[in-house]
């Protein structure tokens, strides 16, 4: 597995793309006027307390305040050497109460009408550690699976407890490292912290006290490991940042990261700006002549698979698993891709065969397990329907570069111009009766005008004659189909 990253700068936004084999796997954007909040550490003020929702709204500054659970409110824990047990959640009245200044970190961006949403439980990420002021917490990520090696790492991180509060969690990118590695972040956290508990103190509420890196830097430090050949970047400046920031905190990347300086675009290089395109799309043919379909809605997305023009070559059984097993390696492509979130139902094509679903489950599940985000899947449904969740922490990519359609405002049709004709003859007849006019003239769009004055000519002039006033008529360009007015002359 070959694994690339390409880095595109331009003044006003920063677009990082995670390249497979040769194939686009992820797209993350970050514009300067839209920067994601999360890892943000701010001083809020609690503007309300809802004890309905255990919750509370959160004012850190931004035009909509941000969402707080009780369940992430920091409490103690009692630690032991493997595991922790949670102290259960008091009533959010005892622990918040309106106009309260608290620290707090963002942890989800705001998505769509939603604030942002918070935790108390602050969390400050290195090359290799996370450190947890609140906690006592000792913890070894569970992609290290070598058990000596995490026995190894866990003595290592305990013998921080002599000197810190908090605790602290080792990254999967530890694996392997020195101590004297560790010890570095380590002391690189206790520093940071030393700042943001200054800054805390000294700002006044609603401000962010500590904000995370950029992207090129955050793609660094979270997502590079030892399969990544190479990084490459068109822009001179943030190769020389990238260059900075390696040698302190990724030492091994240094030799990895290139300046790209050709004329010929950087996401050119594998057809990276036309899978974006793609993505945007409802409608994704797979190589077989099937396709799936994707629609995304504020509750859920929901994904259907359909055999198109694949018929096969044995049987209508075999068609419809090999259709199946593809579409599952390219929903988990697309899911990744278009950094699709939240509830997803996915619609496969119905099998009979238990042993066929069993592998269609087995086959995707193995397709994301690279995926960076946490996702939750559950057994086909009678329906044959697959429900599965992804953890969402930032907008998907469609959001990211697209808004409602002015002409039907996101529902994806319009009206046709003979349902706006019938809808301009009741307006017209409601008019009469309730004013007196020498003349009505309707203003609509060119389609809706030449169908009133072309086949609904008949129905027009029965109109005229029954309300005892002509009727003109005028085409605006600007109007959508579904718009018109009609005036009295």
């Amino acid at each position: 597995m070959s694994e690339e990253i390409l880095i595109n700068v331009t003044p006003r936004e920063t677009r990082v793309a995670l390249v497979e084999n040769g194939v686009l796997q992820e797209i993350f954007i970050e514009r300067t006027n839209h920067q994601g909040l999360v890892g943000n550490i701010c001083k809020g003020r609690v503007s309300r307390v809802l004890p309905g929702m255990e919750a509370a709204f959160v004012d850190i500054g931004f035009e909509r305040a941000a969402f707080l659970h009780v369940s992430d409110i920091a409490r103690g824990v009692e630690a032991t050497a493997d595991d922790e047990v949670a102290v259960p959640a008091p009533p959010i009245t005892t622990l918040l109460h309106d106009g309260q200044e608290i620290l707090v970190q963002v942890v989800k961006d705001p998505l769509g009408t939603k604030g942002a949403r918070l935790t108390t439980n602050v969390t400050i990420p290195s090359r290799y550690l996370v450190y947890l002021p609140d906690s006592v917490t000792f913890g070894v990520s569970v992609k290290i699976e070598d058990e000596a090696e995490r026995m190894r790492l866990k003595e290592i991180i305990c013998q921080f407890a002599e000197d810190d509060e908090g605790g602290y969690i080792v990254r999967t990118a530890a694996e392997g490292v020195s101590e004297e590695a560790l010890r570095r972040d380590r002391l690189f956290l206790q520093k940071l912290w030393s700042s943001v508990s200054r800054r805390y103190a000294a700002a006044g509420a609603s401000r962010a006290v500590h904000q995370d890196l950029p992207l090129a830097q955050r793609i660094l430090r979270d997502m590079v490991g030892v399969e990544v050949d190479r990084v490459r970047v068109d822009s001179r400046e943030s190769f020389d940042k990238l260059i900075e920031f390696a040698t302190e905190f990724v030492p091994e990347m240094v030799a990895r990261i290139e300046h790209y300086p050709g004329e010929r675009p950087i996401f050119d290089i594998y057809s990276v700006e036309d899978e974006i395109q793609k993505a945007l799309a409802r409608k994704v043919q797979l190589k077989s002549g099937g396709y799936l379909i994707f629609d995304q809605t504020e509750a859920m997305t929901t994904i259907d698979v359909n055999t198109g023009a694949y018929v096969g070559h044995r049987n209508l059984e075999e068609t419809i698993f090999k259709t199946n097993l593809e579409a599952a390696q390219a929903i988990a492509r697309q899911l990744r891709l278009r950094n699709l979130g939240g509830i997803i139902i996915i619609d496969f094509i119905d099998m009979t065969s238990d042993e066929h679903k069993a592998q269609v489950l087995r086959g995707f599940e193995r397709y994301l397990e690279r995926d960076h985000a946490k996702s939750q899947i559950c057994e086909l449904s009678p329906l044959g329907l697959l429900e599965m969740t992804r953890k969402r922490t930032r907008e998907s990519l469609e959001h990211v570069l697209c808004s409602a359609c002015p002409t039907c405002s996101g529902r994806g049709s319009v009206k046709t111009p003979e349902t706006v004709c019938y809808e301009i003859f009741r307006e017209l007849l409601r008019e009469a009766r309730q004013y007196e006019a020498q003349k009505f003239l309707v203003l609509a769009s060119q389609e809706v005008v030449d169908l009133l004055v072309d086949e609904e000519s008949t129905s027009l002039a029965e109109l005229q004659t029954f309300i005892g006033t002509p009727i003109k008529f005028q085409a605006e360009t600007l109007y959508t189909q579904e718009q018109f007015d009609v005036v009295l002359m």
